[in-house]
């Protein structure tokens, strides 16, 4: 089990229930069929993940526009490498990525959990 920061519970919560266009696609479209658990925005350290698959250790980010600040890139590297020192790997997804190429983003995180497509559940 991952650190855990009870304080972000309900931060994790509200952002589950107020998920962007692109990761309610790509939870309800894609990672909610994986053969394994699949979490949505949890809590790990004092981050709140996107996506997070504990048999893999994988996590993945889907990044909107605010990520291209030098603010937010720096911020990110601090996070990614927390992350990376937990154990962890981390995926990073801008939203056009997951609006324009939705089959490649679905394809790389397969491959990153050595899933094959076949072996999705049917919705």
């Amino acid at each position: 089990m991952k650190a855990y920061n009870k304080d972000l519970v309900s931060n994790a919560q509200a952002l589950r229930k107020n998920m962007t266009p692109e990761e309610k696609h790509l939870w309800y479209d894609f990672l909610k069929r994986l053969p394994m658990k699949a979490h949505r925005q949890y809590n790990i350290g004092n981050y709140i993940v996107d996506f997070y698959i504990p048999k893999k250790q994988l996590v993945i980010e889907i990044d909107g526009i605010q990520h291209l600040t030098e603010e937010h890139k720096e911020k990110d590297l601090a996070r990614d490498k927390f992350l990376e020192e937990q154990g962890l790997v981390v995926l990073r997804f801008p939203n056009d990525s997951i609006r324009k190429n939705f089959a490649d983003v679905c394809q790389v995180i397969l491959n990153h959990i050595e899933v094959e497509f076949e072996e999705l559940k049917k919705s």
